[in-house]
């Protein structure tokens, strides 16, 4: 997405060549893909599930219903979000994101296990009686709006590393120290590149995040060198010695998608759900509709993220504001990232992350989220002017 010059105000509204779909087709658009993945990720669900039940768990239906009534959840939070003014989330990004640091603090503070307890190894959810809620989730969203209000606040002084950028690591570091305590690693770069995104893209300068870059890399080292991190590192650059372990999954994921040939084995007829891929429901989604769709299925749900990202792009270009067009370019960003790893990872391009593919894998917390985010980016498209206003 290119920049904008600093400080700079158009003289005068800016021509933008007319698509040929009218000027009110982004929502349409929008609503159009993100009930396609949605269906998509339900039918998808209800095969790879199929086999849990005979593991002692809950079968097909309790996660296809579940699902459904977190899609339900996410529809109206997406309809509520495409009301609301952006220039309300700019009042309210500071208890925004205060709210969601206390939730990332109750998962790692000592006695709140019977609220946050330890799951395969992590406390990433809190469980309460409507169900559980994950808040490195939220924290996703919520960084994307504080960075942007703040941003647009900070735009004059980036030149500058102590009063540009600084304000912001102060409040970044408390956020994902907070997230890689849990532990969550992944979510917690994620979090942390989707804010570098929103910063750079209002005119954050490049030398200050490699100086950044720079001073972090013996603590990214010393974290990946540590654990569970340390053995899928090991396992993505040497595949050949763990065919077992750490890089069992995505040799399965890998089996499962080159089976799937160009038309796939069949709805329903996949085996590496069958024990043999775990998480086939949750972070290898991905995978099964390699191995029953094929190559054709693939191609179709790249088509529609390629879709949402370039809309979303389009409506940041369009936006009539600043804060607008950082909340429609960190929400698309949040959208295409989750995406392509997602897909990397079952392709075996990166190491495992443990995202999930938005709006398709099961997951009520990330379903919510990018229901949210999409209705942000309804209401942006909605409010544009055809050109651009002041900046700030």
């Amino acid at each position: 997405m290119p920049r904008r010059p600093l400080n700079v105000a158009p003289a005068g509204p800016v021509a933008i060549p007319d698509s040929g779909l009218g000027s009110g087709w982004e929502p349409a658009v929008l609503m159009g893909v993100t009930l396609a993945l949605f269906t998509v990720g339900l039918l998808t669900l209800s095969s790879a599930t199929t086999f849990l039940a005979h593991q002692g768990g809950e079968g097909a239906p309790h996660y296809v219903l579940q699902q459904a009534f977190g899609g339900a959840l996410g529809l109206a939070a997406l309809v509520v979000a495409s009301r609301i003014p952006a220039s309300w989330w700019r009042a309210l990004a500071w208890p925004i994101l205060g709210v969601t640091w206390l939730l990332l603090m109750v998962l790692i503070l000592p006695g709140t296990e019977a609220v946050a307890p330890a799951i395969n190894g992590s406390r990433r959810w809190l469980v309460l009686p409507a169900g559980r809620i994950q808040p490195s989730e939220l924290a996703k969203m919520a960084i994307i709006i504080w960075t942007a209000a703040l941003a647009v606040k900070k735009q004059p002084n980036f030149k500058s590393l102590r009063r540009g950028l600084l304000p912001f690591l102060l409040v970044w570091s408390a956020v994902l120290l907070a997230i890689v305590a849990e532990p969550d690693f992944s979510s917690a770069c994620l979090v942390g590149l989707l804010a570098g995104i929103v910063v750079y893209s209002a005119g954050g300068r490049i030398a200050h995040f490699v100086f950044l870059g720079l001073l972090l890399f013996p603590l990214v080292l010393a974290k990946l060198r540590d654990g569970y991190w340390f053995d899928r590192m090991q396992a993505f650059w040497n595949p050949e010695l763990f065919h077992s372990g750490s890089n069992y999954q995505v040799q399965q994921s890998l089996v499962a998608i080159g089976s799937g040939g160009l038309t796939g084995v069949g709805f329903g007829e996949g085996r590496q759900k069958f024990g043999f891929l775990p998480e086939a429901h949750n972070d290898f989604i991905f995978s099964m509709i390699g191995e029953e769709w094929g190559l054709l299925g693939i191609l179709f749900v790249v088509s529609l993220f390629m879709t949402l990202v370039m809309v979303g792009f389009r409506i940041a270009q369009r936006a009539p504001d600043l804060f607008s067009e950082l909340l429609a370019i960190g929400f698309t960003s949040l959208i295409a990232l989750q995406a392509t790893l997602h897909m990397g990872v079952g392709l075996g391009l990166v190491p495992n992350t443990g995202l999930a593919l938005p709006l398709i894998s099961y997951g009520r917390s990330n379903l919510l989220v990018t229901m949210a985010s999409i209705g942000i980016l309804i209401s942006i498209a909605r409010s544009e002017t055809g050109g651009r206003r002041g900046r700030g």
